[in-house]
Parts: structure tokens; sequence; C-alpha cells
């Protein structure tokens, strides 16, 4: 796992990448939160979307829910920044919709865009 600090409108935050799958259960996704957290001392974290699981994508699954609730619960911001474009699915786009809208998770296209809304 690679994390890159970056400090940007005084707010700290971790960018996750990777060449394998690091998020593919809830276990997982809390390993990679206090990883992130040891290594930059922060809670606002962007991954790039390549590190997430495919099934996280498939909201009949709860992973998504259980992942995201996890992190709002430890008080973890999040930005997954990728191609989402080739999702159809509406319950799917709601949910990105809902998420951007709110204050803690986000799906973004890219990296830049990911960090701006972790310094909002």
């Amino acid at each position: 796992m690679n994390v890159e600090k970056i400090t940007k409108k005084n707010t700290v935050i971790a960018v996750v990448t990777d060449e394998n799958k690091l998020i593919t259960d809830c276990q997982s996704a809390l390993d990679l939160v206090m990883t992130a957290k040891y290594e930059t001392g922060t809670k606002n974290i962007a991954v790039d979307k390549n590190c997430v699981a495919d099934e996280f994508f498939v909201l009949s699954t709860g992973l998504a829910g259980e992942i995201l609730q996890k992190f709002v619960n430890y008080g973890v911001r999040c930005a997954i920044y990728g191609d989402y474009s080739h999702y159809t699915s509406k319950p799917l786009r709601d949910f990105i919709y809902e998420s951007n809208s709110g204050r803690d998770i986000f799906f973004v296209e890219t990296k830049d865009k990911a960090i701006d809304m972790l310094t909002k």
C-alpha cells in the first residue's frame, strides 16, 4: 500500500494507491484507515477506486453500507476517486449522488477532485 501525505488548506489528506484490492471487506477497510492514520496522522483519506473490490459497488451485497457506516462511526472522511461512468445501476448512481451531497463520503473522478472535496 502506498500512502502519500498531502497538505492543502491546512488539511492533511492521506492518498492511498496500490496495484491490488485493499478494501475487500469491513476489516480490510478498517486496516487501511488505521494504516493511513498511523502514517499521516489524519482521518481524511482519498482512495484510488482500483483499490476497492468490485462487490463494493453492487449495493445489494451490503458491503458499501457496512464499510461506509464504520467510516462515519470512526470519524473518517473518505473520497474514492476513479471512473464511475460505466455503472448503469440507478440505485448506485443515486447512492453516489447522495454521498456527494454530504460531508464525509465522496465518489469523484480524479485524485485532485478527491483532495478538493476533503478540504472543504
